[in-house]
């Protein structure tokens, strides 16, 4: 019954042991303050990539000190290329292939009976005896701010309503009662399960779903993929592993559910009512704040006797001549602007040494609350210092630490609006670099210099990490078991950026107390059926 053909999530963590990829803990982890943390650390603390595990708790508890008899993996899935390969039974470098080869060569589910998923039913009156929700050692992924526990490794299966075809998501899931799921399908994301609900709200019924927590990795893999939608995630799964995906019709809704899970919650999602949900960190980086979204309400929980639960954690060489250069270049770029310009916001200059050699990008670090027209001055003012200096010169505030490019580029992705924070000058010096010719073949001696403005313009949600007290605990736990020296990494813990209302705060202090019922029964006292998906809770403009 356990050889379907392809990895099943107990195979893939056998495998990723024998491989050395799998650290069991089996020490006792509170998962409400401590589990992601202590996974978190891989990926903020310097951990180079092929260094990076999967991690199985063994002994789980809450802060309540409520033991779990089902045991949490994390990072068990994508920590690395490697530990991705081993889930779909390939090397890395066919990775590529494998995807491109299961896009154009679907694989039909098969149906069988007796599915191990459903060794163990809870439905009715059960799952509010304590075999509901609640027995589920759901994680607290963003430990001070996050307002409950979310499943993050979460696929949702709903069936269109006229096609009766399936389709496969991931998307998050609050813990709010013990027979009842918050469920935020990303509308801006045109996502297939909020075309099947607009079409169970037109009928005025409620929708049924599933939600699968730990399935076969390759269908954990197509659900976070977005796929066109004529495909259907269960068949390019089989296709990824060259076998069809078993399956099993639900106990209480008309959905087909993956034979070889470990868990299934089956429900119905309300259509006419929608109630609070969030905040949680979300993986643009930032906290997504409380909005109105759908509900879940769970009609039964099926699994495997000896249960795993899954959770996803969501995170150049310099030259002597360069580093002499930019001791010098820095300084006099800083002295510039804030001495003979005197812009008083500016706090450093950084000029990107590797492979750009100090020139080209230059980046300047400024106070938060430094005036709009002060951002531009000192814009103006590096470029213009030195003809064949600056030719991308970009404007961060203080929490963006300018010698990491990837917050550089966080702070360009999400702070700076392409129509309105961009300058772009005429006849820049080309300075040191390659020459280059024009359309006549002669030599064109001018170039052009980029401004970009990416300082935050308005508050902002805290960013998506664990709170720093909760990261600074689980880095004594990491060193405790042993795991190695961290190189903490910026950000490696979250913190406010100015939108983060007292009632949030109160939530997410609830939250880490495992008292997060609380929470889930206002958020029911709050339903609406005047709001859409995705709408703010609160005006925080």
């Amino acid at each position: 019954m356990d050889n379907p053909g392809y990895p099943t999530l107990r195979a893939h963590l056998k495998s990723l042991e024998e491989k050395g990829l799998l650290i069991r803990v089996k020490r006792q982890i509170n998962k409400d303050t401590e589990m992601h943390p202590l996974v978190r650390w891989q990926f903020r603390g310097g951990v180079q990539e092929d260094d990076r595990k999967g991690f199985l708790f063994e002994n789980v508890v809450d802060s309540k000190g409520r033991k779990f008899d089902i045991p949490v993996c994390v990072g068990v899935l994508a920590s690395n290329q490697a530990i991705y390969s081993i889930g779909i039974g390939c090397d890395v470098d066919k990775i590529k292939e494998k995807w491109t080869h299961a896009e154009q060569n679907p694989i039909p589910p098969v149906e069988i009976k007796d599915a191990p998923c459903q060794e163990v039913v809870f439905t009715g009156q059960d799952l509010l005896n304590g075999n509901g929700v609640d027995h589920l050692p759901i994680p607290i992924s963003t430990p001070g701010f996050d307002n409950a526990p979310y499943a993050s490794c979460s696929m949702f299966i709903t069936k269109d309503p006229d096609t009766g075809k399936h389709n496969i998501g991931n998307y998050r899931a609050q813990v709010k009662a013990p027979n009842r799921m918050g469920m935020n399908p990303e509308v801006e994301l045109n996502q297939g399960i909020y075309d099947h609900w607009l079409k169970y709200k037109e009928r005025g019924e409620k929708m049924p779903a599933v939600l699968v927590l730990g399935g076969p990795p390759c269908i954990t893999f197509t659900s976070v993929h977005k796929l066109p939608k004529h495909l259907e995630e269960m068949a390019v799964a089989g296709g990824l592993v060259g076998a069809p995906i078993r399956v099993v019709k639900a106990k209480t809704v008309d959905i087909m559910v993956p034979a070889d899970a470990e868990i299934v919650v089956e429900g119905y999602i309300d259509t006419q009512n929608l109630e609070p949900e969030g905040s949680f960190g979300e993986s643009h980086g930032y906290m997504n704040l409380k909005e109105y979204n759908a509900f879940f309400d769970v009609t039964a929980i099926t699994r495997r006797k000896d249960a795993t639960l899954v959770s996803i954690i969501s995170q150049v060489t310099p030259s002597e001549s360069s580093l002499i250069k930019r001791v010098a270049y820095e300084p006099a770029f800083l002295n510039h602007l804030q001495r003979h310009l005197n812009i008083n916001g500016v706090k450093r200059v950084f000029m990107h040494e590797p492979l750009t050699n100090l020139r080209k990008l230059v980046v300047i670090q400024m106070a938060s609350d430094t005036l709009e027209a002060e951002v531009w001055r000192a814009l103006y003012g590096a470029s213009s210092y030195s003809s064949s200096v600056g030719k991308i010169t970009i404007a961060v505030n203080e929490d963006i630490h300018p010698e990491n490019l990837d917050m550089v580029f966080w702070a360009m992705s999400y702070r700076m609006r392409p129509h309105k924070d961009v300058r772009i000058l005429d006849y820049k010096d080309m300075g040191h670099g390659p020459r280059s010719g024009s359309e006549d073949n002669h030599y064109e001696a001018n170039d052009s210099a980029m401004l970009i403005n990416a300082m935050l313009k308005r508050p902002f949600a805290p960013i998506s990490l664990p709170a720093k007290e909760y990261m600074e605990k689980a880095k004594v736990i990491w060193e405790e078991l042993g795991l190695g020296t961290l190189k903490p990494e910026q950000p490696w813990h979250g913190y406010s950026l100015g939108q983060w209302p007292d009632e949030f705060q109160a939530e997410a202090d609830r939250a880490v107390k495992s008292e997060y019922w609380t929470t889930g029964e206002v958020n029911r006292q709050h339903r609406r059926g005047d709001k859409r998906m995705n709408d703010p809770y609160l005006d925080l403009e």
